[in-house]
């Protein structure tokens, strides 16, 4: 089986800065994933697709192989499914790779545990779905929205509130592990096909860094569960 790492990291973030590449607990954010990538025994090559030189120098430095992405794709309203085609063409048709299982990382969301990628190649493979993404439980979590000019509650029942155990289990996608089939992303234009399973993470492998306010938060982690002692934390020389 051919399975490779497809890490979408463009430029011109708006909300943080050069946000791929800012540092974080010591590492350029697109570091961290690059690195569990490559830590990963299911992962056959790692590729980051991005349209930034620096960011690619990045990638190069830590042990990534750089697909350089278009104009067309790189704006604020591209796709990460349409800079995955594109990938996906460069990687069968240079490479020469004919790919089984693509595992689809983003860099904004770095707190992945040692095994994590490989536990989650396992599933996909063993429940034989098209599709996989990572969540976490939303456990006891209330939502409301504005609807019509006021206020309704989502996925409970105000009137109702029953005891927190007898609630529908709810789950969170977040962000860090999405796994599929050449095909399905070719049928569906879409990461999630027709038969979907999901790998849970634990409920702090939720947050991910959109602000830099979400830095700290992030850091903590990184440092509180002692993700840096994966035996990758240096760059590649």
């Amino acid at each position: 089986m051919h399975t490779v790492a497809v890490i979408p990291a463009r430029g011109g973030s708006k909300g943080l800065k050069n946000k791929n590449i800012y540092p974080v607990a010591g590492k350029p954010l697109l570091a961290w994933t690059i690195l569990q990538a490559l830590a990963s025994s299911s992962i056959e090559r790692v590729f980051v697709t991005t349209d930034d030189q620096a960011i690619a120098a990045v990638a190069t430095e830590y042990g990534a192989e750089v697909i350089h992405r278009p104009p067309e794709l790189s704006g604020d309203k591209a796709t990460s499914e349409s800079a995955i085609q594109h990938a996906v063409g460069i990687i069968e048709r240079d490479y020469l790779i004919p790919l089984d299982i693509i595992v689809f990382l983003q860099a904004t969301s770095p707190l992945r545990k040692p095994g994590d990628i490989d536990r989650a190649v396992e599933v996909f493979q063993r429940e034989g779905a098209d599709s996989l993404i990572s969540v976490t439980k939303a456990d006891d979590l209330t939502l409301w929205e504005s609807r019509e000019g006021g206020w309704k509650s989502v996925n409970f029942d105000y009137h109702n509130r029953g005891m927190r155990q007898d609630r529908p289990t709810q789950f969170i996608e977040n962000g860090s592990i999405y796994i599929f089939k050449p095909e399905t992303l070719t049928a569906f234009g879409n990461r999630i096909g027709e038969s979907l399973s999901i790998y849970e993470m634990e409920f702090w492998q939720t947050w991910e860094i959109d602000t830099l306010e979400e830095i700290d938060l992030i850091e903590y982690y990184l440092n509180k569960k002692n993700l840096a002692a994966q035996g990758v934390n240096q760059p590649n020389t």
